[in-house]
């Protein structure tokens, strides 16, 4: 009888992964966008990648005049201009990683905050856009507040202080794959990103690392809207169990709890929006389950 070669290496693939565990991978054999031979390889890489490039906890310590509170502030001002602009959602994620990246390591006065934002943003847009935003744009969204030549300078700053390695890997990118992975519909992937950006703004969730915050906004939004469980199929791919996850997800649980009365509304009126499919406002995050789990974060 003759075999195959694709038969062979299906039943080599399936070999190596443990009996309970789904090959998520096996229907996009010989897609080449999807690159199944190496895409367990790439995400072990991401993972290193995220502890390489990582935010320290407690990471404005050495500012003299930023605050996490200006930081918030800064992010969800950071949000609306990201809806303005209609630029991609990894470009949101990777201004916020270089903006945090960069504040860890430069001591920055309190007139400049926006401007390190502003630039940040612009680098992101450059690294992710088809078509990024020219520079007239950001000075036009600050009011003129810094000129052309204050952000292409603060550009350079920005790129010689990373030494140009703009490589961390974004929540979005492991959440696709947990997503998969989970069988995860349009409304609990929707849900985890909602989650995922509601704490951008967060100063005490910045250390987290991406791949972690990605599997707890995807285990808490299955839990809420389907009370599914984190599947040894999600264990194996996202080298999480679910009570590693469980802090963040408490510390999510507080968000929902406070989102409503926050000063800061960027995200959830971004989210409340029918593109979003009205994510922040279903029902749902009012459960008794969130509010259980908030407290028990106190």
């Amino acid at each position: 009888m003759d075999v195959s070669a694709d038969d062979l290496a299906e039943a080599f693939s399936s070999q190596l992964l443990p009996p309970s565990v789904e090959n998520i991978d096996a229907e996009d054999d010989g897609n080449p966008q999807l690159v199944t031979e190496y895409v367990n390889d790439i995400y072990k890489y991401m993972r290193a990648l995220e502890m390489k490039y990582s935010i320290r906890e407690n990471h404005l310590d050495k500012q003299t005049e930023i605050t996490g509170k200006m930081r918030s502030i800064l992010i969800d001002w950071l949000v609306q201009v990201h809806l303005r602009f209609h630029l991609l959602q990894e470009t949101l994620y990777l201004t916020v990683a270089i903006l945090d990246r960069y504040l860890q390591e430069k001591h920055v006065q309190r007139s400049r905050l926006q401007l390190v934002g502003v630039a940040a943003m612009f680098i992101a847009a450059k690294y992710e856009e088809m078509f990024a935003p020219e520079v007239g744009d950001f000075v036009y969204i600050t009011d003129n507040a810094y000129s052309k030549k204050d952000i292409l300078r603060m550009e350079m700053i920005m790129l010689d202080t990373l030494a140009f390695n703009l490589g961390r890997p974004l929540p979005l990118h492991f959440l696709r794959r947990y997503s998969k992975a989970g069988n995860a519909d349009a409304m609990m992937h929707t849900l985890a990103k909602y989650l995922m950006e509601l704490s951008l703004p967060e100063y005490n969730m910045v250390h987290i690392a991406p791949s972690k915050l990605a599997a707890a906004a995807l285990c808490l939004a299955m839990k809420l809207l389907d009370e599914a469980s984190w599947t040894s199929t999600l264990v194996y791919y996202s080298f999480y169990e679910e009570a590693q996850l469980l802090p963040v997800m408490k510390q999510f649980c507080v968000l929902i709890q406070k989102s409503e009365k926050a000063k800061l509304q960027a995200v959830r009126m971004k989210y409340a929006s029918s593109k979003f499919m009205k994510i922040s406002m279903i029902p749902e995050l009012k459960l008794q389950h969130v509010e259980e789990l908030s407290k028990e974060s106190e």
